[in-house]
């Protein structure tokens, strides 16, 4: 990609003690954009890969949703260390590193990209109306429509009441499937030896491939630095120091938390799915039968109510992240209301034609796929180049780490799509 001849511009930094502070605000700061991010980690996506699995597989895969979420953990903390030391998005850097012929289509596969996550997040949120009072999936949408408008309608207050907003809603999530996880009483045996890696084959490659490629979205990368540039501000290096300190334990309790409850929703599957006799797990509708059959009402509800959860607050992070992505990349802007009604428009379409909800959300992450290396090369081109990080630029180390996770998450990927690919 060719350089522009101009530079994002450094933040400036006063040099001070060289002691970390981390203060209430640099907390604030950045604890609440990994929660953010972390949604991202637990969308309907995640739902129908994760429960596939386990309701197939068991417990075999488990050591695949591990290292899915060990390798998002570097990924992310390079996105918030972006923002923090640049004070700017990654899509701001972009603007300011590269040429209109590059930034353009880097902007056009980002807004593809954001619109197909954002169709299965809405298509999540409609399902669980579905199976929570019953309502057909087109005035589900429209319903989803008003409440990812609410959620959507706190940025006119600032980031802060979005940020509380959806993590009241992931912390849902993760009490729901604490529960779950707590009544399906999984053998502890069997789940310590899922976490022993074994190359899978046939069926299980594809469901192993599914849960990998689904792990680093780039709408997360995207608005993660978006969040902390728009975040605390460090006016002394001291301060710098301590907002990277803490933004690297929150993306570790951010993703540790989204890691957890995918963990949750495989053992969940492979203990209430994995025989058959409980039910269908190759739907989200299969899976919500066979948990009531397997755990009863109450563990079907929980069910519906985490998966409505996570489809509006992950619908509204996409759609902020869309908005980031535009403003960035090509220095547009549109409201954000509008722009929530153009993005939900093929969404009520695909609602409309009784399209199966999971084979779109499945069909999703295939397009998914293509984005990740056009966010994940900029970010690790960016974050290691001293002229723009200055002393907080990535190591050699450290940027080997995420070339060699770049490498195999892209790899993995473009399998997925090799094998989804119609012949």
């Amino acid at each position: 990609m060719a350089l522009s001849t101009e530079q994002a511009p450094e933040r400036d930094i006063p040099p001070s003690t060289p002691r970390a502070v981390l203060s209430g605000g640099v907390v604030l700061g950045v604890l609440g954009p990994a929660l953010v991010a972390a949604t991202a980690y637990v969308d309907p996506g995640n739902f129908a890969t994760n429960f596939g699995a386990g309701a197939r597989f068991g417990y075999q895969l488990m050591w695949v949703v591990v290292a899915a979420g060990l390798m998002a953990m570097p990924v992310q903390y390079c996105a918030a260390k972006l923002g923090v030391v640049t004070g700017k998005s990654l899509p701001e850097v972009c603007a300011g590193r590269y040429r209109s012929w590059v930034r353009w289509p880097l902007w056009a596969q980002a807004e593809l990209v954001a619109m197909a996550t954002d169709l299965a997040e809405f298509i999540g949120a409609a399902l669980g109306l579905r199976l929570l009072f019953g309502v057909p999936l087109f005035p589900a949408g429209l319903i989803t429509a008003v409440a990812a408008f609410a959620v959507l309608g706190l940025q006119a207050r600032g980031s802060r009441p979005f940020e509380r907003a959806v993590t009241a809603l992931l912390l849902l999530v993760v009490g729901g499937f604490g529960y779950q996880l707590l009544r399906s009483d999984p053998a502890p045996r069997d789940v310590f030896s899922g976490l022993v890696p074994a190359v899978p084959g046939g069926e299980r490659l594809f469901l192993a491939v599914g849960i990998v490629g689904a792990t680093v979205m780039p709408h997360a990368v995207y608005l993660h630095s978006a969040l902390t540039a728009r975040g605390a501000v460090a006016r002394s290096r001291a301060e710098c120091v301590g907002m990277l300190r803490g933004a690297r334990w929150s993306v570790l309790a951010g993703l540790g938390l989204a890691g957890l409850v995918n963990a949750a929703m495989l053992m969940v599957a492979a203990a209430v799915l994995h025989d058959g006799s409980g039910g269908d797990g190759s739907s989200l509708e299969g899976v919500h039968a066979a948990l009531a059959h397997g755990l009863g009402g109450t563990a079907a509800l929980v069910f519906a109510v985490a998966l409505l959860a996570s489809g509006i607050s992950s619908s509204a992070v996409g759609t902020y992240a869309g908005q980031v992505v535009m403003s960035g990349f090509v220095r547009l802007g549109i409201p954000l209301l509008l722009r929530r009604l153009i993005t939900m428009a093929p969404s009520l379409a695909v609602l409309g034609l009784g399209i199966d909800g999971t084979t779109v959300l499945n069909a999703s992450q295939v397009v998914l796929s293509f984005g990740i290396p056009c966010a994940l090369v900029p970010l690790i081109a960016a974050a290691r180049d001293r002229c723009l990080m200055g002393e907080f630029a990535n190591s050699r180390t450290f940027t080997a780490v995420l070339v060699l996770i770049a490498v195999v998450i892209t790899s993995l990927n473009a399998l997925l799509v090799y094998q989804l690919w119609p012949r």
